[in-house]
């Protein structure tokens, strides 16, 4: 299948999801000792999916995250320094160290905000949708959700609410398999969640979510068809995230076994797979790939030096952004 992508967008696929994976290999680093606090959620398995999708947007066109924030962020093109300041309580983070890893939002690249309350960012993304679409504006909205968010009431709210007003957005179901511990086998007895599209009058689509080509053909077709006023569609990217649903949990829950995710590892990994695409049906050379995983771990390491250099917000920031100012 011939793939419609110049050398730079595909070395820029390489790019962001090397990102996020160097990025989140750094965060978890900092939590375990203690520098990031609270919950802290990874992509580690997953980056295919999110880069496929996110480049196959415009830079002004919104996307929607979840609780497992950083990578949306970094595969709609985000800058790494305010994002990991974010992730260190700093003034200088996206939100001014306010939002932490769960509520990230990051205006210049259209991310309106990541959110811990699973499925919230479905109706969110309607609502973006909506607004475009009431402004005529040509822009679209993909919302990122995993499998457990579709079995929420906001899953059927926002998505019907989409369908019945032909709404440019899109939403990518991130099936990764479990629901923190619990298998999506347990929870749906449809084989696939887009198969639930049918209900909704609008396309339904399966992806191999670690194929980063798969997926960005198959989002650029659903965003090709948002533009053209001919509503939402639902796709399902089959995924697997390699970390517990949250780094340093401190407990063994046994839900899985250690030969699956090694199977997963090394056999489905997204960016090994797209590498040796690189290398045999792209033509690029090794060292063209190390230069890209080379300054990938500088812009890594100096967001961290960046973050921990930066002062922590002052007091009295809690009060700025609570309320809208009144207009008198």
């Amino acid at each position: 299948m011939k793939v419609n992508l110049s050398k730079d967008e595909l070395a820029e696929m390489m790019r962001r999801m090397i990102r996020i994976r160097y990025f989140e290999d750094a965060a978890v680093e900092l939590h375990k000792n203690g520098e990031i606090r609270g919950s802290l959620h990874t992509s580690h398995g997953q980056e295919g999916e999110i880069v496929g999708a996110c480049m196959a947007l415009r830079l002004d066109d919104y996307m929607v995250g979840n609780h497992r924030s950083h990578g949306h962020p970094i595969g709609k093109g985000a800058k790494l320094r305010g994002l990991m300041a974010e992730l260190l309580a700093r003034e200088t983070g996206v939100c001014r160290g306010k939002g932490g890893s769960m509520h990230l939002a990051d205006f210049s690249v259209g991310s309106l905000g990541e959110t811990s309350i699973v499925g919230s960012g479905i109706p969110v993304a309607a609502g973006a949708a909506l607004g475009a679409k009431m402004q005529g504006l040509d822009r679209v909205s993909l919302c990122f959700f995993g499998d457990g968010a579709a079995q929420e009431g906001a899953f059927h709210e926002g998505i019907n609410f989409a369908a019945i007003w032909q709404l440019p957005a899109i939403f990518l179901c991130e099936n990764n398999g479990y629901a923190v511990s619990t298998p999506i086998s347990k929870t749906a007895l449809v084989e696939n969640i887009a198969d639930r599209a049918a209900g909704y009058g609008i396309p339904g689509v399966v992806v191999d979510g670690q194929d980063v080509i798969a997926v960005h053909e198959a989002v650029s077709a659903a965003v090709q068809r948002a533009r053209a006023g001919e509503g939402p569609t639902l796709i399902e990217a089959k995924t697997y995230r390699y970390l517990d649903h949250a780094a340093n949990m401190g407990r063994d829950l046994k839900y899985r076994t250690d030969e699956e995710i090694e199977s997963w590892r090394s056999s489905k990994d997204p960016i090994a797979r797209f590498q040796a695409r690189m290398l045999q049906d792209f033509k690029f050379e090794a060292s063209e790939i190390e230069a890209i995983d080379a300054a990938v771990k500088e812009d890594v390491a100096d967001s961290v030096t960046f973050a921990k250099d930066s002062p922590f917000p002052d007091p009295a920031e809690a009060w700025t952004d609570v309320y809208a100012p009144i207009v008198a």
